[in-house]
């Protein structure tokens, strides 16, 4: 049964603390959202809910209300496929045995990748915790990180650009199941999941309507259309097929902090669109400010 519409407002529904990639704490990262006006955010760190208590908490003083979320990753063969999983149960046992398996093969990943590195580079896995906050997710982005604090890069886009790129030969795949069972794990969990920024590739890799059909039969809600990583020929044919299943849009940033370019608040979920899907979680709650 769905929950009554709650009246949040617009809302920026993809953003990253230090619990995953992004460069802010939770709370920073409410107090930045509070600084632009901005009525709601997500946070969504990938794999993890561990900053929930903490933006939570910074809801009372910023007057920004917080739907919890996450990033939670997937894999359609070679291809990472990323799905939002908003307001699900934080305690449900096979969404956490998940996805504390996808952290431990990230972790695993990381520690080969800066083995490979360091016999061409000055590189070591203290460089990279060294970028790390405590409990965080740890990935390819720290390893950027620490190339920059090396002078191995100017910049954590550089290093991706550059070192990290697939064609260096330092990268290597880590474990995460195909998006069907992502959105039904979300789902079971009493989320409501939405495919992250599907054109970010180009419209040659939009997800073909026969695979979208399956995610839809599973409960996905809704593709992330306005976000500022997807390729512009790619939105009309996302928003054709958000029409054929009867998807919903979202815009979200995609918020890093200083970690990419993406501005908070840059992309938007409309008020009417937040309320619909805020009313299909049956997990988590959302936290609103103080009437």
């Amino acid at each position: 049964m769905s929950r009554a519409p709650v009246a949040i407002g617009e809302a920026d529904l993809h953003t990253h603390s230090v619990v995953s990639d992004g460069t802010e704490s939770p709370a920073e990262l409410m107090r930045q959202a509070a600084a632009i006006g901005l009525p709601a955010v997500a946070l969504t760190d990938h794999d993890s809910t561990s900053g929930w208590a903490e933006a939570a908490a910074a809801v009372p003083e910023t007057g920004v209300a917080l739907i919890p979320g996450m990033e939670f990753s997937t894999r359609e063969g070679f291809t990472s496929v990323h799905v939002l999983g908003y307001l699900v149960d934080p305690l449900d046992e096979a969404l956490l045995a998940e996805t504390a398996r996808i952290r431990e093969s990230r972790l695993t990943r990381a520690e080969a990748i800066v083995r490979r590195i360091g016999r061409d580079y000055e590189l070591s896995w203290d460089d990279v915790l060294a970028q790390t906050a405590e409990g965080a997710t740890i990935g390819r982005p720290h390893i950027a990180d620490a190339l920059v604090a090396r002078g191995h890069a100017p910049t954590r886009s550089a290093a991706f650009d550059g070192i990290l790129h697939p064609r260096s030969g330092y990268s290597q795949p880590h474990y995460a199941p195909d998006p069907l069972t992502g959105v039904r794990l979300i789902r079971a969990a009493g989320g409501v999941p939405v495919l992250a920024h599907p054109g970010a590739r180009g419209i040659e890799h939009v997800v073909p309507p026969a695979r979208l059909a399956k995610l839809v039969d599973a409960g996905l809600f809704g593709l992330e259309i306005e976000h500022p990583e997807n390729r512009p020929e790619a939105k009309p044919r996302l928003r054709e097929l958000a029409a054929e299943f009867g998807l919903e849009i979202t815009g979200s940033s995609d918020y890093h902090g200083s970690g990419k370019p993406n501005r908070l608040g840059e992309c938007r979920t409309p008020a009417d669109v937040v309320a619909r899907l805020v009313a299909e979680g049956r997990g988590a709650q959302p936290v609103l400010p103080p009437a």
